[in-house]
């Protein structure tokens, strides 16, 4: 039965993926520039060094990178406060938007979908998710959210 949900949840056909890598590739944006904005969402602003470091590429690679995501207004670069020889990249508000549209576009897609199915198709759907969620948690070690009804009884009721 896993193995039946996962081919499910992977089910992409290639048309599928194109259309994802257009959404996330419209306005130039290459791939090193989302993982780029990824890890900045992900870890804050970060000395190019370190940016290096994380995108595994050297220091002029990464200055090349940042430069081009400067120049699309994604990201800005400003000296550390306690350390003014620090140059620190961070997300400008049109960086932080990219993923916010990405957000909008997939929720819209995702209504269009949901909206297709009954509402018992939804229920079951819903603690279905709510029962990963808290499989996720207990896996990666968090707790679902407080005031969630992802917790471990959920997730017992639906395994029943």
């Amino acid at each position: 039965m896993v193995v039946e949900v996962v081919d499910e949840l992977t089910s992409w056909k290639p048309q599928d993926r194109e259309k994802v890598f257009r959404t996330w590739l419209k306005g130039s944006l290459s791939l090193i520039h989302l993982h780029v904005l990824t890890v900045l969402e992900a870890d804050g602003p970060m000395p190019m060094s370190r940016l290096a470091d994380t995108l595994d590429v050297s220091v002029a690679s990464t200055t090349g990178i940042v430069t081009r995501m400067e120049e699309r207004g994604l990201v800005e670069r400003r000296h550390d406060r306690d350390d003014r020889r620090v140059v620190l990249v961070s997300p400008t508000e049109a960086g932080v938007a990219v993923f916010r549209d990405m957000m909008a576009a997939r929720r819209e897609h995702l209504t269009e979908l949901l909206a297709r199915l009954t509402e018992t198709e939804l229920e079951s759907f819903l603690v279905g998710l709510r029962a990963v969620r808290a499989a996720r948690a207990a896996v990666h070690g968090g707790a679902p959210a407080e005031g969630s009804l992802g917790g471990p009884a959920t997730a017992s009721k639906a395994a029943e």
